[in-house]
């Protein structure tokens, strides 16, 4: 039994990500001093799109951060299937997934969590953890500074890894990437365009799809699009050993590139942030190790194909503060409760996203070809109303919109 003072508590967060921040927020709520370390020498800006479904929802708004959050989504706007040549024909886009996200750039979260973190909570950039030694009591942890290479170490009483796929906490405390690390073979690339693609009006979405390798372009209300590039590779390890863009260009250029192509390879070429990353999930027996826990996707990651990687990692911030109230004099049980609770979920998104992974990136003319064909049927009364209740109130809807800590 723990019986410190939760007023007493110091946390250390690894992480300025939007898990980091958000878990900070919630335990400095509960009475916790929250420090949080960030690797990079600033906060990030900007970011790719996302979705926020009900379960980011709810949990944004007891964190306070909702309404912080630009909803960007282009409510007038349809997705075109395209070809190279420039053909266009109406396709199925992120909206017609199941759910009701409100879309927006993972910057947009990430300010919005930031700004409601109270002003004396400390941050340190270009730090890192290097050695993690815990006992009953609480935990060491020593600290270096990636400019001058001054360590310390410090004493905590929980340690949070929201530090992303490839954890440091992760690997010091649970072991190495690849115990936890599964491939799916796929490597994506995320940026935004400086402007909207030629031809293509401010509030539609683009859609270019090819056997194992596919284009998306996400339109906002009141933003420049933002790009999804999707491809399979046979060697992963591969695909890091020249730029991005050198390696986009190779999968992508065996034909004429065409306009909406060409344009958005440009543009990734000039890209001030870009995200260029293999696609991976971590699929882990157990989230937390005495007073080591793991939040978003150092523990869970479901990929960018499941959609729900930003509300999950709301979700299980908030829900970890809900435990560590509910339990504050039993850390073992707050954190096993917290797991409980969560893991039903983050499984089924984890599910979720590669069934997904066809809708985004088809590796057969067959799945395309099944894409046009619901397509089609929407217009069909039957079907139509099937595919509608399919997406509005069938069991991944109603995941996406569940309100984990009430439920």
């Amino acid at each position: 039994m723990d019986t410190t003072n939760t007023r007493d508590r110091r946390a250390l967060v690894v992480g300025l990500g939007i898990s980091g921040i958000a878990t900070a927020l919630r335990l400095r709520r509960a009475g916790w001093e929250p420090v949080l370390i960030e690797k990079a020498p600033a906060r990030r800006s900007g970011g790719y799109f996302v979705g926020l479904f009900g379960t980011g929802r709810a949990a944004a708004k007891r964190l306070g951060i909702l309404d912080g959050m630009a909803d960007r989504t282009a409510s007038d706007g349809v997705n075109f299937d395209i070809d190279r040549a420039g053909n266009r024909r109406r396709g199925l886009g992120f909206k017609d997934l199941p759910g009701l996200p409100r879309l927006m750039l993972r910057g947009d979260v990430e300010r919005a969590a930031f700004a409601a973190l109270p002003a004396d909570v400390e941050i340190r950039y270009s730090t890192v953890p290097t050695a993690i030694a815990q006992d009953a009591d609480g935990v060491d942890v020593t600290l270096r500074n990636t400019v001058d290479g001054q360590t310390g170490t410090e004493r905590f009483d929980l340690v949070i890894g929201a530090d992303g796929l490839r954890s440091t906490v992760r690997s010091l405390v649970f072991g190495p990437h690849e115990r936890y690390l599964k491939r799916l073979n796929f490597m994506i690339a995320a940026f935004s365009l400086p402007d909207r693609l030629t031809d293509v009006a401010q509030e539609d979405g683009v859609t270019l799809l090819e056997p194992g390798r596919s284009m998306w372009i996400f339109p906002f209300a009141d933003h420049p699009p933002t790009v999804l590039l999707s491809y399979r590779t046979d060697d992963v390890d591969a695909e890091f050993t020249e730029p991005p863009i050198q390696r986009v260009r190779g999968v992508f250029g065996d034909k004429p590139t065409g306009r909406a192509l060409g344009e958005a390879l440009r543009a990734m070429e000039n890209a001030e942030e870009l995200l260029f990353d293999s696609v991976e999930q971590v699929k882990m027996d157990r989230w937390h190790d005495g007073r080591v826990v793991l939040v978003g996707d150092s523990a869970w990651c479901v990929t960018l194909y499941a959609g729900m990687g930003v509300s999950a990692g709301l979700a299980g911030a908030d829900l970890l503060g809900t435990m560590l109230e509910r339990h504050p004099g039993d850390l073992e049980r707050a954190l096993t409760e917290w797991e409980a609770k969560l893991r039903p979920s983050i499984e089924y998104y984890q599910q979720n996203g590669l069934e997904q992974q066809a809708f985004f990136t088809p590796t057969s003319r067959f799945q395309i070809a099944l894409r046009k064909v619901l397509m089609r049927g929407q217009k069909w009364p039957l079907i139509g109303r099937l595919l509608l209740a399919m997406r509005d109130g069938g069991k991944a809807t109603r995941m996406k919109e569940l309100d984990i800590a009430r439920a």
